[in-house]
Parts: structure tokens; C-alpha cells; sequence
């Protein structure tokens, strides 16, 4: 019987077990898919406090999870394939494994949305990707198109001008959504050409991508563009599709919660991106991640029939 399970390894995730790990509530996370969350795909972090310098996002989540690990956390690299939250304590079903636990913390964050036209599953993996930071080195000397136009994509672009020899940011606005500062790095890249109120409706090529092809959004003109790899930023998907069911979510998927990080069903909480429809940052998922877990103690505590006071690790 576990005291707490947290689903997710992302820095919402390692918060929560942090704060268990001291209320000596021996945490156990399953990591998930993509481990450190979508921060570990990240270039360059500059707006998290403590790292004037800057840091990468792998850098970051490692050393979370350092943290996390030297308070107790246990980590299993696995995968939830079904949770049944119809009775308490509640079930977790992974691949390897089934677990019974007295309060979960739902920490799955996002996953990257596909643009949704001819030729992208197609070429997935040979051109086109959701990672500049994984696969940007595979494109020294190369043209290629980021679509998007918010914090994401006009990072990822930047990122990519140190490999790629052209970058076509394509945006179906006339105005970006990224913070105004970025825009201005953005602009002041010469590698960087942004194409306005357009959207990519074709990914051309086929054992690899050899081009794309857009619409203007306000003319309907359409264009063909050679590049040899499209990067797509256009927002995420909250993980939370194996709760439909079982926990309310909003009309997105996101996991309904209340000021205290509590979803529908009592003894279980969410955290992070998963739960946060708006500022998607890495310090509101902190911050979610330390609330969810105060509050899993709390709920334990009552369980336990015994007064909640102040934490031993605190």
C-alpha cells in the first residue's frame, strides 16, 4: 500500500515528491513516457528564479530529480496504462506492474498538438518534429520551417538558427503571442524570416521532407516553400485522456481543480500542466506541485485519524 503516487516526472511532478519525501510519505513517482516532462526538451530556460546564467532543461530536471531522489523519492521508469478511482485506496495499472495507494497526484502535463495535414504522420521522424532541441543538430546548413507563434515556437526557433541556415516562422496571425522580448530577439535575427497569417496545409516529400505548402489564412493564396524539416509548436494536448471518466475535465481535457489542487474525486490532486490551462511555466508547476503534495498529507492525515499539524521535514 502506498501513501502517495505521483504520475509525471516533470518538474510538477519532483516538486510534489520533494515535499512528500520530507513528510516522510516515501513518494513513489512513475515517471512516464517522456521523463523530466516536456522542460527536458527545452534549450534554454532564463526566466526560472536561482539561474541568472541560464540552464538547460535537461540540466534542470536532473538535478530535480537528484532533489527528489535524496529525500526518498522512488522512481519507476514505467507507464500508466489504466487507474480505477471508483473505490478507495485507489488502483494504479502499469505495464509491469499494479499498485493500491491512498492518495495520487496526477502530474502528466502536455503533449505537444500536430498540425493535422497530409503528410505529417508520414514523415515523422525523417523531417518532421516536435523537438528542435532533440533533432536541430540533424539540420546544420538546412532551411526549415517552425510553425507557430507562441513562447515555444519562437524559442525553438532561435535555437535552431544555430544549426540551420534559413528558419521560416510561420504564424497564422499578423502578431506573435510570444513574450515581448523574444519577439524582439526574434526580429533581430537575420537567420529568422517570418511569414504572417499563414498556415502550413501539406508536408511534402517522401522518404524525407523535401517541402510544405501554405495558405494565407486572409488571401487563400497558397505557396510552396523547399525546406528540409518542419518543427511544429502550435500549442499542447493535456495528458489526462485515461481519466475521461473518472475525473471531471474541462471541454480541453484539462483536470478541473480547485484553489487547493484537489480534483473531483476525494484523495486525488493534480498538478502542473495537466491542471493549468493558462501560464504554463515552470514555476507555476513548482508552485502546483508543493500544493498538491501538502494537501495529499493532509488528506492522509485524516485517514490516519490523527491532527494535522506542522511537517517533520519542513
Amino acid at each position: 500500500m502506498e501513501k502517495v503516487i505521483i504520475i509525471g516526472s516533470g518538474p510538477a511532478g519532483f516538486t510534489a515528491a520533494i515535499y512528500a519525501a520530507r513528510a516522510e510519505m516515501n513518494p513513489l513517482i512513475i515517471a512516464g513516457q517522456q521523463l523530466g516532462g516536456q522542460v527536458a526538451l527545452s534549450s534554454e530556460i532564463e526566466n526560472y528564479p536561482g539561474f541568472p546564467e541560464l540552464i538547460s532543461g535537461m540540466e534542470l530536471y536532473q538535478l530535480m530529480q537528484k532533489q527528489a531522489e535524496r529525500f526518498g523519492t522512488r522512481i519507476e521508469f514505467d507507464e500508466v496504462t489504466d487507474v480505477d478511482l471508483s473505490s478507495h485506496p485507489f488502483t494504479v495499472k502499469t505495464w509491469g506492474e499494479e499498485y493500491q495507494t491512498q492518495t495520487l497526484i496526477v502530474a502528466t502535463g502536455t503533449s505537444p498538438r500536430k498540425l493535422g495535414v497530409a503528410g505529417e504522420e508520414e514523415l515523422r521522424g525523417r523531417g518532421v518534429s516536435y523537438c528542435a532541441t532533440c533533432d536541430g543538430y540533424f539540420y546544420k546548413g538546412k532551411t526549415v520551417i517552425v510553425a507557430g507563434g507562441g513562447d515555444a515556437a519562437v524559442e525553438e526557433a532561435m535555437f535552431l538558427t544555430k544549426f540551420a541556415e534559413r528558419v521560416y516562422l510561420v504564424h497564422r496571425r499578423d502578431r506573435l503571442r510570444a513574450e515581448t522580448y523574444m519577439q524582439t530577439r526574434l526580429f533581430n535575427n537575420e537567420k529568422i524570416e517570418v511569414v504572417w497569417d499563414s498556415a502550413v496545409t501539406e508536408i511534402l516529400g517522401e522518404e524525407r521532407v523535401t517541402g510544405a505548402r501554405l495558405r494565407n489564412v486572409k488571401t487563400q493564396e497558397e505557396s510552396e516553400l523547399n525546406v528540409d524539416g518542419v518543427f511544429v509548436y502550435i500549442g499542447d494536448i493535456p495528458n489526462s485522456q485515461f481519466l475521461a471518466g473518472q475525473l471531471e475535465l474541462d471541454q480541453r481535457g484539462y483536470i478541473v481543480t480547485d484553489r487547493r489542487a484537489h480534483a473531483s474525486v476525494e484523495g486525488v490532486f493534480a498538478a502542473g500542466d495537466v491542471q493549468e490551462s493558462h501560464l504554463r511555466q515552470i514555476a507555476t508547476a513548482v508552485g502546483s506541485g508543493a500544493r498538491a503534495a501538502f494537501e495529499a498529507e493532509r488528506f492522509i492525515a485524516g485517514l490516519e485519524g490523527r491532527t494535522y499539524g506542522e511537517w517533520k521535514g519542513k
